[in-house]
C-alpha cells in the first residue's frame, strides 16, 4: 500500500491497494511498477491556492526569499530617502517647522502693565518679552472677582504663556478669543485705544495685538504721537529724553547711555545692479 497527495485547487488524500499473492521481496520491489491496484479517496478539502508541481516547491521559496529581501531593501533606501529629504528641510531657512523645544523667558525681561476698568472691573494686564521685543508671557489680574475667578484667570494666562513659549503665533489668540462675549463688558476707562469690549478676553487680545501685531483695525481711536514741545533741546538731549519716555528706568538701571546704541552717524549706501 502507497499513498499519493495531489495539490490542486482541490487537495485529495488517496491510497491505492493492490493484492499479493506471496509476501516477499521480490514482490514489493515490483509493486511501484503494478497498474493493477484499487484507488480509495481518503480525505477531500478545498485549497484556494492554483495548481503547482511539487518539483518547484524549492524554486518558489527562492523566489519568495528573494522577494522578500527586495521588498526589505526597498524599505531601507525609502527611509534613508525620507530621512535625507526631512534633513533638508529642517535646514531649510524659509520653512516654519514645528519644534517641540521651549523658548524660555530671559530671568530679566522687558514688558508693561496696562491698567483699565471694564465696567466696575479693574483689569491690571502685565507683560513679558523676548529680547528681540516678541511676548512670551502674559498675567491678567482683576480686583472684583472671586477666588475661582481669579484662580481661572491666573492659570488661563499661564496656558496662553506656555503657547507663546513654545511657539504659538499670537495672532492664533488673537484670533480665537476676540470679540469673544461675556461679563463683564461695556465701555472701558484707562486704555487710549480701546473704548469698549465685549469681555475681558476681547479687551486683553484686542490691547496685545494693537501692541504687538499692529493691528490698527482693532483700536476704536487712531494713534496720536506726545504733543510734549521738545523743539528748543539739542539733539543729544532730545534722544536721551524720547528714550527715557519709552524705556524702564528699573529695567536698564538707569544706565540708559550704555544700554544704547547711537546710529544717527551710520550711513548705508545701497548700490542697485543694472
Amino acid at each position: 500500500m502507497k499513498k499519493y497527495i495531489v495539490e490542486t485547487y482541490y487537495t485529495c488524500t488517496f491510497k491505492t491497494v493492490h493484492s499479493l499473492e506471496n509476501l516477499n521481496e521480490n514482490e514489493l520491489s515490483k509493486i511501484d511498477n503494478r497498474t493493477d491496484g484499487e484507488v480509495e479517496v481518503i480525505d477531500v478539502k478545498l485549497n484556494n491556492r492554483k495548481t503547482r508541481k511539487t518539483t518547484d516547491i524549492k524554486n518558489n521559496k527562492i523566489e519568495q526569499k528573494s522577494k522578500t529581501e527586495n521588498n526589505i531593501s526597498k524599505n531601507i533606501s525609502k527611509s534613508i530617502i525620507h530621512n535625507k529629504n526631512q534633513n533638508n528641510i529642517e535646514n531649510a531657512p524659509n520653512l516654519k517647522i514645528k519644534n517641540k523645544s521651549r523658548f524660555k523667558m530671559p530671568d530679566r525681561r522687558k514688558g508693561y502693565i496696562q491698567k483699565a476698568q471694564i465696567g466696575d472691573h479693574k483689569v491690571y494686564l502685565h507683560t513679558g518679552e523676548y529680547d528681540d521685543g516678541k511676548i512670551g508671557e502674559i498675567f491678567i489680574d482683576t480686583n472684583k472677582e472671586g477666588e475661582l475667578v481669579k484662580a481661572m484667570m491666573n492659570n488661563f494666562a499661564i496656558a496662553i504663556s506656555l503657547g507663546l513659549q513654545y511657539g504659538v503665533p499670537l495672532e492664533e489668540y488673537v484670533d480665537a478669543f476676540i470679540d469673544t462675549k461675556f461679563e463683564p463688558s461695556g465701555n472701558v476707562l484707562g486704555n487710549d485705544r480701546i473704548l469698549s469690549a465685549s469681555s475681558i478676553l476681547d479687551y486683553v487680545f484686542r490691547e496685545l495685538a494693537i501692541s504687538y501685531l499692529g493691528k490698527e483695525e482693532l483700536a476704536h481711536t487712531p494713534s496720536i504721537s506726545s504733543s510734549k514741545n521738545i523743539s528748543s533741546e539739542n539733539t543729544d538731549e532730545k534722544f536721551i529724553k524720547i528714550v527715557k519716555n519709552i524705556t524702564s528706568k528699573g529695567f536698564v538701571r538707569s544706565n540708559l547711555e550704555e544700554k544704547l546704541v547711537d546710529l544717527s552717524d551710520v550711513r548705508i549706501n545701497l548700490k542697485t545692479k543694472n
